[in-house]
């Protein structure tokens, strides 16, 4: 059995178990506090386990010319990318309150640490978990000040190679086993060709010990269930309630229609793959009757009538009689009683027909 096991507000997540959904809010906020809470109740609504936003302290996050620098394009919300950034994030009471309105709901609330500073804050707000951005699968130092809070990590790995993942992952175990991996394209949004879901088996084989999981910035939502079956036990999905509002990610986030059907087929799938015992159910007893065969007279034959394979014919429905497999076995065998055409043919009316005994033949002289 897998010692894959990781606990996130109460919720346990293993391979054995249910998939652990994280509706990805992200900014699609867009810094307004009523439609985060709004998000936040879509989400409960459709079935997700979590809603996760994203913290920065962008003035110490970003060098001073990469703040400054203009930002004028059709998602922009300020005239620089640091206003931009700026714009789009929440006051630090409104993550509290949030959080509070979160559990009021009944969903886990965290976040995205961007930073230290960030990273500091949510410890101090209580959040349950904490997520790694693909960005930082490098950056060992935050990696390490995040798994020293003690609690659950989610580690996204898109951009890196194996080298990269094994350095993270290494920095992070010997501070904190409670972590999750989870392969992601870094792609907004990313083509199904560019998933590489085989990398789940990969991460599952290199890391027995870990949960594995999926971090989709895919479109759909038939690939999550493809994660499922190859064992990722979490999905993150990006998660709006318009999408053609205002920013790049709500074109290729979920609306609450999709999510309920993320959340409806991931949860159909345990249930769907059975315990891999071949056997005849319950519901399928009409159909088969209906569509099965039987063997019956073709004709009707009389008592004493030895049988040919020309006299039983092979019929629906397989409502009794004998069933097909057993023509070659009663050809040659005889009649107890007389049959009429489409009578069931029973092993009952049915018995061995008996070899004369041979004269002995008269000793040579």
């Amino acid at each position: 059995m897998s010692t894959r096991r990781l606990t996130i507000d109460g919720v346990e997540i293993h391979d054995r178990g249910p998939c652990y959904v994280i509706a990805e809010i992200g900014h699609n906020h867009q810094g307004d506090l009523k439609q985060a809470k709004e998000l936040i109740d879509a989400a409960k609504d459709c079935g997700a386990n979590a809603v996760k936003l994203q913290k920065r302290s962008n003035r110490t996050l970003y060098t001073r010319e990469f703040f400054d620098q203009p930002y004028d394009n059709e998602f922009s919300f300020g005239r620089t990318y640091g206003e931009h950034r700026e714009a789009l994030e929440l006051a630090p009471e409104d993550y509290a309150d949030l959080q509070a309105h979160a559990r009021g709901v009944g969903i886990t609330f965290f976040a995205t640490a961007f930073d230290f500073e960030s990273a500091d804050f949510l410890a101090e707000l209580g959040v349950p978990a904490f997520k790694f951005a693909s960005g930082d699968i490098r950056n060992t130092p935050l990696l390490r000040h995040v798994a020293a809070f003690g609690r659950p990590m989610f580690l996204s790995t898109g951009g890196a190679d194996l080298v990269d993942v094994g350095r993270a992952v290494e920095a992070i175990l010997p501070l904190n086993q409670e972590l999750c991996v989870l392969q992601c394209t870094a792609a907004y949004p990313a083509d199904t060709d560019d998933l590489n879901l085989n990398v789940i088996t990969t991460f599952r084989e290199r890391y027995p010990e870990l949960v594995i999981g999926l971090s989709d910035h895919q479109n759909g939502i038939a690939m999550a269930v493809v994660a499922y079956m190859l064992g990722a036990r979490v999905i993150e999905k990006h998660f709006t309630l318009n999408h053609a509002a205002k920013g790049t990610d709500h074109a290729f986030s979920l609306m609450p229609e999709g999510m309920r059907k993320l959340v409806r087929d991931l949860q159909r799938v345990p249930g769907a793959l059975g315990d891999g015992v071949k056997r005849p159910l319950e519901i399928e007893e009409g159909p088969i009757r209906k569509m099965g065969k039987k063997l019956v007279a073709s004709r009707q034959l009389d008592e004493g009538h030895v049988l040919a394979a020309e006299d039983v014919a092979i019929k629906s429905p397989a409502d009794g009689g004998l069933p097909p497999y057993e023509l070659e076995h009663i050809v040659g065998l005889r009649l107890r009683r007389r049959l009429a055409p489409d009578e069931n043919v029973e092993l009952a009316d049915l018995e061995p027909v008996e070899e004369p005994v041979a004269a002995h033949a008269a000793p040579r002289r």
